[in-house]
Parts: C-alpha cells; sequence; structure tokens
C-alpha cells in the first residue's frame, strides 16, 4: 500500500516540505499580527505628544483662551509646513 508519506520507491517524497511551509505561514502570520497591534500602540502614544496635541490639551484645560490657541496654531503649522486646508 503507497502512503502520502512513502513515495515512490519508499523515500518521503514531496510531501514533506508541507509541513515546514504550514509552520513558516503560522509563524509569519504571528509576527505580522504582533506588528500591526504594536506599531498602532505607538503611532497613538506619538500623536498624543504631538505640539499639536498638547496645545488642544492646554486649551480645553483653561491654560490659554481662544485668541492664544490659535495664535500658536498658527505658528506651529507654518513651522510644520501644513495649510489650514490640511490636517
Amino acid at each position: 500500500m503507497q502512503t502520502l508519506a512513502h513515495f515512490g520507491g519508499g523515500g518521503p517524497g514531496p510531501w514533506i516540505l508541507f509541513f515546514p511551509v504550514i509552520w513558516a505561514l503560522v509563524i509569519g502570520g504571528g509576527i505580522a499580527l504582533l506588528r500591526r497591534t504594536v506599531g498602532r500602540g505607538r503611532r497613538s502614544a506619538v500623536a498624543e505628544h504631538s505640539p499639536v496635541a498638547v496645545l488642544g490639551h492646554r486649551f480645553a484645560s483653561g491654560e490659554i483662551d481662544e485668541e492664544e490657541y490659535w495664535r500658536r496654531l498658527s505658528v506651529l503649522n507654518e513651522e510644520f509646513g501644513r495649510t489650514k486646508g490640511k490636517p
């Protein structure tokens, strides 16, 4: 009787490559999933401490008034090369 594990003359045959390929796909998928989830945490932490976010927090907490907020925001937009229409 010939099985998939013993191909032709009794050797393992091409099916020997099946399990390493499956393991490579599982490990690669796990790494990709980790990179996506860890990467999201870093981006949100950086966005929280950006100058515009800090300025928004100061305005929301009442440290600066609306006039001061808009004046500083326009300076930040000029410094980082943004225009009013683009965030």
